[in-house]
């Protein structure tokens, strides 16, 4: 009656209750819950939400935002794959001639591999340092207009960033560096 009065309201909408400790949050939603419905004639008409209920609800939206962005993420490295394995094929395709010149001076096939790999790998890398320092500066703009929060970066993110670009540099390199590594020099020097 004291807080309707107050707040000039026939009705409440929420109380706000805080229990001593945690331990005696549950003892205190029970209280609560058969203190209110005795005084509602046994009718059990509210809801008692407590905070770590409201905890969980905040974890399950974070844990969907992360497979969302995590989805996000696969996709966006199949495209980087894909875009990787295209210009090497162009690469090898420009250089045909380049490559029938190492072979006939006495290059082997595992050396081709190896160079075309590696020049995957390079671009690859590349790419991620690039979307490391876009992704730092955008923390560091975001960290100073919102210094309440604080934005750290763990530090096994930057290397996994570093290891999964690798790997797909590496993957996407492969066929690229084989199609070099198979050409015959007699005829990739008469496509010159």
């Amino acid at each position: 009656a004291s807080a309707q009065a107050l707040f000039n309201s026939p009705s409440l909408f929420r109380i706000l209750v805080e229990a001593k400790s945690r331990e005696t949050s549950e003892a205190a939603i029970q209280d609560i819950t058969r203190i209110i419905k005795a005084r509602h004639e046994g009718e059990d008409d509210i809801t008692v939400i407590a905070q770590d209920s409201v905890v969980n609800t905040f974890d399950e939206i974070l844990t969907a935002l992360t497979l969302s962005v995590t989805g996000i993420a696969a996709i966006s490295l199949a495209v980087a794959g894909i875009l990787i394995m295209n210009v090497m094929l162009v690469s090898v395709s420009q250089r045909t001639a380049e490559i029938g010149l190492f072979k006939a001076i006495g290059a082997a096939s595992p050396q081709l591999k190896l160079m075309f790999i590696t020049e995957a790998a390079l671009l690859s890398v590349t790419g991620a340092v690039v979307g490391l320092i876009l992704g730092y500066t955008t923390i560091i703009i975001a960290d100073r207009l919102y210094s309440t929060f604080s934005i750290e970066v763990p530090l096994w993110a930057p290397l996994l960033a570093l290891t999964v670009s690798l790997l797909t540099g590496l993957l996407s390199g492969y066929v690229p560096a084989a199609r070099a590594a198979k050409l015959d020099p007699i005829q990739a020097l008469a496509k010159r």
